[in-house]
């Protein structure tokens, strides 16, 4: 891979989920495709995508004639600070905002089969290439989308939020495979549609993929009645991008409340929404985070951590991160007063694992107060060793300490570990720590590690510092499907290679009519390659008897085949 420095600076969680691209498993036909839906997109959209489309596609290395390569993309993209990566399909929801918030996009590797010109359901190199590469060179958009990966990739997800996401990854899987048959993609759909229905009330992560999907890969941007296209989505499907214009598609202002619209993936979008300009994006994602547990931390977000089941982060007011799967909590005049995590545990300051407090260290779990200490009137995080002392807190001594909540704390004081000047944890030896009339530390479990902190201020799914947790994500149980060509159809794609070069080389189009001859009569379905060789005749003047020929053919096969009928006479009308 091109050694682009933003890829460098990528997690060990996130780099397992790269692929290699495998340029060469490309076929001829598969550059066809993707040449046409270029064309096609570039003859729609020049004057109907925002304005950055067309220059984005220059300075992110998206070329016409072929599929891009994802080492030639680096090495442009590596010039306005982004970079790329190649994946498997659909990857976690998290995983997907968290390269974002690295400045890394996300391309499938696949590309869409022939049946699926128009529209495919599954991510594929067309969509993450041509649909969200451009955009980005625009900074007010670039930002917003490293923004929202930043919120994003904290939002709390339910279990059953991932199960949806595997429903999902299958359906896609199995639509773009064109030998799985219609009985088992009806039994995905019904799969889907139950776990759809049995959500409950939506995570954080659900409603906020859903003001991802309606700006970033469906967005519309300008004024409400005459709006141009920015959403990847849209800008990479003939089909959706015709549509979204149209009055067939309700149009919405675009504002917060987008999080109510869920989406179907496999369905053209019955309402689009419009943003004034790409600033708005960020104050309508900044009035989304200030909803979330990662923003308003205290008990609602403690209720989100104990309920996601999963690894989440608290923050103390001093900084402290606790990283852990938390299990309990104490209320006092409803205020979190204690935390408690189950299962290993680590410590961290401003993202970074604090020496001696891994999850080996903590690796049965982590509970501390919250709150103030009487007869103080510092915050703790402020409290010097002069402060201490004057309540009685030495190094060394037996001390007994009460929070205003009524919870003490009574042992052997070891020390402190302060960040940047703040206090963020307290040692003791010999320690009990009661709360009314319950015992919840006591002497025998060892030294007690107390966190500083008045308050809870943030709390958000995954640990502070993910490769010194171990985080890993889950590996899909479905793998995009691969298949191997048949010998008809690689004699096909050496066809479509031979026309290929006839173009490049600028050779007599006479060359096209023996090609002609034995596709016509070997593969008498076949529409794109005919398209292109009537293309080079138009661009040439020239053999207007083959031009007839094929012209008669495609016009045929429209007639005749109701699954081709859009893509031909789209490709006709660009040589009329």
């Amino acid at each position: 891979m091109f050694h682009n420095e933003v890829i460098s600076k990528l997690p060990r969680h996130l780099m397992q989920l790269v692929i290699d691209q495998h340029y060469e498993r490309y076929s001829w036909q598969d550059h066809s495709i993707w040449r046409y839906v270029m064309r096609q997109n570039l003859a729609f959209l020049k004057d109907k995508a925002h304005s950055s489309y067309l220059e984005g596609l220059a300075r992110t290395g998206i070329i016409l004639e072929r599929i891009p390569d994802i080492n030639e993309m680096n090495r442009i993209l590596s010039r306005i600070g982004w970079a790329a990566v190649t994946v498997d399909g659909f990857i976690p929801p998290a995983a997907f905002m968290e390269f974002q918030a690295y400045n890394v996009l996300v391309i499938a590797a696949d590309i869409r089969p022939i049946d699926q010109v128009e529209y495919t359901p599954a991510p594929d190199i067309i969509h993450e290439a041509a649909g969200h590469a451009p955009i980005i060179a625009d900074p007010d958009y670039a930002a917003y989308l490293k923004y929202f990966g930043e919120v994003g990739s904290k939002a709390f997800s339910s279990s059953a939020d991932y199960e949806l996401y595997e429903a999902i990854r299958y359906l896609s899987i199995l639509k773009a495979d064109p030998f799985t048959s219609p009985d088992v993609i009806a039994k995905a759909e019904y799969d889907l549609a139950l776990k759809e229905k049995s959500l409950g009330i939506p995570s954080e992560m659900a409603l906020i993929r859903n003001l991802h999907w309606w700006t970033v890969e469906y967005g519309l941007i300008g004024e409400l009645e005459n709006p141009k296209i920015y959403g990847a989505g849209l800008l990479s499907s003939i089909g959706e991008s015709a549509g979204a214009l149209s009055d067939g598609v309700i149009r919405l202002p675009y504002t917060v409340d987008a999080v109510y619209y869920n989406f179907d993936i496999t369905k053209l979008q019955p309402q689009l929404f419009v943003t004034p300009d790409f600033a708005y994006l960020t104050t309508v994602l900044d009035e989304f985070a200030h909803r979330m547990a990662l923003r308003k931390g205290g008990i609602e977000g403690i209720l989100k951590a104990i309920e996601s089941g999963s690894t989440a982060t608290c923050v103390y007011s001093s900084g402290l991160q606790v990283s852990g799967t938390f299990s309990e909590y104490i209320l006092h005049q409803n205020q979190p007063v204690y935390i408690r995590t189950s299962g290993p545990t680590m410590l961290s300051y401003d993202n970074k694992q604090l020496e001696g407090h891994s999850k080996d260290k903590h690796a049965h779990g982590f509970g501390s107060p919250i709150g103030r200490i009487k007869n103080t009137f510092k915050p703790p995080r402020y409290l010097d060793d002069g402060d201490l002392a004057e309540i009685g807190i030495r190094k060394g001594k037996n001390v007994h300490l009460e929070f205003e909540s009524g919870l003490t704390v009574s042992g052997k004081f070891l020390g402190t570990t302060r960040c940047e000047g703040k206090l963020v944890l307290m040692h003791f030896d010999n320690c009990t720590v009661r709360y009314a009339e319950n015992i919840i530390f006591e002497p025998g479990w060892g030294l007690y590690d107390m966190a500083v902190g008045e308050q809870v201020i943030s709390v958000y799914s995954g640990p502070a510092d993910p490769d010194a947790f171990g985080l890993e994500f889950p590996i899909p149980k479905e793998k995009t499907h691969r298949f191997e060509h048949t010998e008809d159809q690689k004699e096909l794609f050496r066809y479509y290679k031979q026309v290929r070069d006839i173009r490049d080389s600028g050779a007599d189009a006479s060359e096209l009519a023996p090609i002609w001859k034995k596709v016509s009569a070997s593969w008498p379905g076949e529409w794109l390659l005919p398209l292109e060789m009537a293309e080079y005749c138009h661009q040439t003047n020239s053999q207007p008897e083959l031009v007839k020929s094929l012209w008669k053919k495609l016009e045929d096969l429209a007639s005749e085949n109701e699954a081709v009928r859009n893509v031909i006479n789209r490709g006709l009308n660009l040589l009329r």
